[in-house]
């Protein structure tokens, strides 16, 4: 059983995500795909989210429950913080150690991922899944053999910092979330203060 790991603080989960994990899930080569929601980016500190765990791995949820193949995990919750990618595997693969895990990250990150803590260990033991990013050029030639480059994954730039702008702004971001997510935000009154 491979596991794709998607991981991030999805704050919130917009339209962008749910496109690439259903092409994920029909593309990618992975028996599913877990939604990991984290509690604390070690490459963002001071820039955490202002909308509890709970909230945001329930809007996680509201789009994995329309993707085949796809669920949410809060696996990281219950791990120390900041959340070290390298510590999650580990702790994932001693949790379930006859299951396979990949971790799926944007060419932003792969570009950077000299940056983050243990990344050789996370070379040497997964498989890594790069799908592309606008303005962020991958050469599959220079890439390590456990490293997959997915050139025709489809590439829709939303970003969760303009999201939350519009809502503080009394935008309207219905083309930018799925439509339970944005009655979910609105219910709760998330997001409105700029």
């Amino acid at each position: 059983m491979t596991t794709g790991i998607f991981g991030g603080s999805f704050n919130p989960i917009h339209t962008g995500h749910a496109v690439l994990l259903n092409w994920l899930a029909r593309h990618a080569g992975l028996d599913r795909i877990w939604i990991m929601v984290s509690p604390q980016n070690p490459l963002k500190e001071g820039r955490q989210p202002q909308v509890s765990d709970a909230a945001r791995l329930r809007m996680a949820e509201m789009v994995a429950a329309r993707i085949d193949g796809v669920t949410t995990s809060g696996f990281e919750f219950s791990l120390p913080r900041p959340s070290y990618t390298y510590a999650t595997l580990r702790a994932l693969q001693e949790k379930f150690p006859s299951d396979e895990f990949a971790l799926i990250i944007g060419a932003d990150n792969w570009l950077l991922f000299d940056r983050w803590r243990c990344h050789q260990e996370i070379i040497d033991s997964h498989r890594i899944i790069i799908y592309p990013r606008r303005g962020y050029d991958i050469d599959p030639s220079t890439l390590p053999p456990s490293v997959t480059y997915l050139a025709d994954a489809p590439m829709i730039e939303i970003s969760s910092t303009e999201v939350r702008d519009i809502l503080a702004h009394g935008g309207n971001a219905a083309f930018y979330l799925p439509d339970e997510v944005l009655a979910f935000i609105t219910h709760h009154n998330l997001y409105t203060n700029p």
